[in-house]
């Protein structure tokens, strides 16, 4: 702590971690490491996969190249951290890493749904309007959308940094967490935290909620254009195009929601970690293997890329 006057201010945080058992974290280092490098092979080769194969070169797989990079970025703003200090004994993290973690987290959380929220509009389009499918998703425009999912994320993520590390933290410098999450972090304030449960109110209402609400309206039209269609088979096929996004986007948004919308007081710490786990590590992980093991797509440019 550093003293300023008659005060004294926070200069390190300390994490709690997954568990403060030992023979359980020494378990859980090699899992989580094998998780996290698999993450990392898995995003980077599909990323790598969609750059090289010009028959991926549709709004599908180009917004799928930036979900697999949002992704690698979640990862790696927590994993490393978290699996290293399960081999440590003082798990601190200064007040500035904590900052710049949350902000990383947050700028690629709210990123990912407002993502996910275009490409179910993309996937609309798709089945609802296939005959003017490419000259309403043209590069361009989808090259403009990413830039205004990126622009949110990044807005969103500045003001709550901002207005979560600009508080007096004085006193109690213990994080209840493996990470530096927000809700976690205010009540250690020794100044009114009002601004920033506003501020992070706001960003889960507009941000969080008007993606999911997006995403919902998009798959109630989806729904309505198959059942619309007169073929079986092409039903079928419209549901198959976005059976991956659909399974994506509950499991992304189910565990969010459960994460931050439920009261505290329902869930203990140790609920509140596992879903935090799901979001933050483990759904990194299934993203490219459920948009990658039942398309076929991928599969002929895998087998492409490989008799090169």
């Amino acid at each position: 702590m550093e003293w300023n006057g008659n005060h004294s201010s926070v200069t390190v945080f300390v994490l709690l971690g997954l568990t403060e058992d030992k023979e359980l974290q020494l378990i859980l280092f090699p899992i989580f490491l094998t998780i996290y490098l698999v993450t990392v092979i898995w995003n980077v080769v599909l990323i790598i996969l969609i750059r090289m194969d010009s028959n991926l070169h549709t709004p599908m797989y180009f917004f799928l190249t930036f979900l697999s990079l949002i992704d690698l970025c979640y990862s790696s703003s927590i994993s490393p951290r978290m699996i290293s200090d399960l081999l440590k004994e003082d798990k601190t993290i200064t007040f500035i890493a904590c900052a710049i973690q949350y902000f990383v987290t947050v700028w690629m959380g709210v990123s990912e749904c407002c993502l996910l929220a275009a490409m179910a509009l993309d996937r609309y389009v798709a089945i609802g309007k296939p005959l003017h499918y490419s000259a309403i998703m043209s590069p361009d425009l989808c090259g403009r959308m990413v830039a205004v999912v990126y622009t949110t994320g990044f807005i969103s993520s500045l003001a709550q940094t901002t207005s979560c590390f600009n508080l007096y933290y004085c006193g109690p410098n213990v994080i209840q967490h493996f990470y530096c999450d927000l809700p976690e972090i205010i009540p250690l304030s020794c100044s009114n935290p009002y601004l920033s449960e506003v501020v992070l109110i706001l960003a889960a209402l507009f941000f969080v909620f008007g993606s999911f609400l997006v995403t919902l309206l998009s798959y109630g039209f989806i729904a309505v254009s198959i059942l619309k269609m007169s073929s079986g088979k092409a039903s079928v096929k419209a549901f198959k195009t976005c059976a991956s996004h659909l399974t994506a986007v509950t499991l992304f948004f189910g565990t969010v929601l459960s994460a931050y919308m439920c009261p505290r007081s329902s869930k203990s710490m140790g609920q509140d970690k596992v879903l935090s786990v799901f979001y933050l590590i483990i759904i990194p992980l299934l993203n490219p293997l459920i948009y990658s093991l039942r398309n076929k797509d991928i599969k002929d440019a895998l087998k492409r890329t490989i008799k090169k």
